[in-house]
């Protein structure tokens, strides 16, 4: 048996509710639904525990729709995005020309070039809310190449390694380097660093080991600001990006000494992978829901059916099988509490086996609600997001494409 949800028992009202929506709004195949209410809720507490002064970076592939991204910018009232690849940069830039994206991985210098090319003529004033993110001194010389060639100006950011080893560059000869060749550049500009640590989170507080690693990540974040304040003057420093954390460690910046924004997007709908001390004030927002296509009250192993009565009485969760439409998601079934996948029969995409006990009641045509491992990838897989309000599915919230 795998993870399992709560021990199996009657239906809550929340996802009884949520099944009553979706039947009467005409759903009949597996949707993506987010809780407009607690998504709220959540963005609230967000900007409730931000320190005074500190800035609110949406991360754009953690809540992949316009839409999605739109409510939460209305809301926060934050016009910074951080974007991850160049359909999404393009679309972004096209939908909403006046925010600030934050690349937030290093692109290929070809896709830095396909964005020039593919962006509207009478669109391009976008180009200058971007802040290009580089890794390497070689993907700094790529970039200038690309806008000498253009005759465009790039805003560059340079990624900090503080402690993830994921790359990014660490304070020493190397980085000065690149920070006075932007200093010296006519098309390039310094716009900031981005030191990200999700390891932090992960890190046990026992024997101080969180902090000696987040006091670490902060000494060469800082480090690497003494850099740049020795090459550009002090105008220049107060208006650049010092852009950290995400929703796994926000919470760990009390002030402004280092960081002066955080990104966070997952917290907003918070996946399972988001249960920790850290954000347990958020409530779970997202959630896969699904028809049930066959409920039997008993379960049958295909070649090993002299062993049903064994296992049935060995384990209590065997009592009754539920096919879902589809499955193999990264998800974990909330409702009907109790159900859990089958190890013994496998995953399958088409019809996924679930288990539960004597209590499960579900009928063919009710719904399952699984809730997501993470947002990013999950989130894409469904087509149009059911926003759930008050009782009822009152929008539907287009997605991005599947894109890496």
């Amino acid at each position: 048996m795998s993870r399992s949800s709560d021990k199996s028992g009657p239906r809550g009202e929340y996802f009884l509710d949520m099944q009553k929506a979706l039947k009467a709004a005409g759903i009949a195949t597996p949707t993506l639904v987010v809780d407009r209410n607690r998504l709220n809720a959540n963005i609230d507490q967000l900007m409730q525990d931000l320190p005074d002064g500190m800035g609110y970076r949406i991360v754009a592939k953690s809540l992949p729709s316009l839409d999605l991204i739109g409510h939460v910018r209305a809301r926060s009232g934050t016009d910074r995005l951080m974007t991850f690849n160049l359909p999404m940069l393009l679309a972004l830039s096209q939908a909403m020309p006046e925010a600030n994206q934050l690349i937030g991985k290093p692109l290929p210098a070809q896709a830095a070039k396909n964005y020039f090319e593919q962006m509207p003529v009478e669109q391009v004033d976008a180009a200058r809310n971007i802040q290009w993110l580089v890794d390497t001194p070689q993907r700094l010389q790529e970039y200038a190449a690309i806008a000498d060639a253009a005759g465009v100006d790039m805003a560059v950011n340079i990624e900090l390694d503080v402690g993830l080893h994921r790359g990014g560059m660490e304070p020493g000869d190397a980085l000065t380097g690149m920070l006075d060749q932007l200093r010296k550049s006519n098309r390039l500009s310094f716009a900031g660093f981005m030191g990200y640590e999700p390891h932090l989170s992960a890190l046990p507080t026992a024997l101080g080991w969180r902090d000696r690693a987040k006091n670490g990540a902060w000494d060469i974040y800082g480090a690497a600001l003494q850099s740049a304040h020795g090459i550009f003057d002090e105008p220049t420093m107060q208006a650049v990006t010092r852009n950290a954390a995400g929703s796994p460690t926000y919470r760990l910046y009390k002030n402004t000494d280092i960081a002066n924004e955080i990104s966070v997007g997952s917290a907003l709908v918070k996946p399972m992978d988001f249960d920790t001390e850290l954000l347990s004030a958020f409530q779970p927002a997202s959630f896969i829901a699904t028809p049930v296509i066959k409920a039997l009250d008993q379960t049958r192993m295909p070649g090993l059916e002299f062993a049903d009565g064994a296992r049935k009485m060995l384990d209590g969760n065997l009592e009754k099988t539920i096919f879902i439409y589809g499955g193999h998601w990264l998800a974990h079934p909330v409702d009907p509490p109790g159900l859990s996948y089958n190890s013994t029969f496998g995953r399958s995409s088409n019809q996924e086996m679930l288990n539960g006990g004597s209590e499960i009641a579900v009928a063919p045509d009710d719904f399952v609600f699984l809730r997501p491992t993470q947002s990013e990838a999950v989130f894409l897989q469904f087509g149009d997001i059911a926003v759930y309000d008050n009782g009822a599915i009152v929008d539907r919230w287009p997605v991005f494409p599947a894109s890496a």
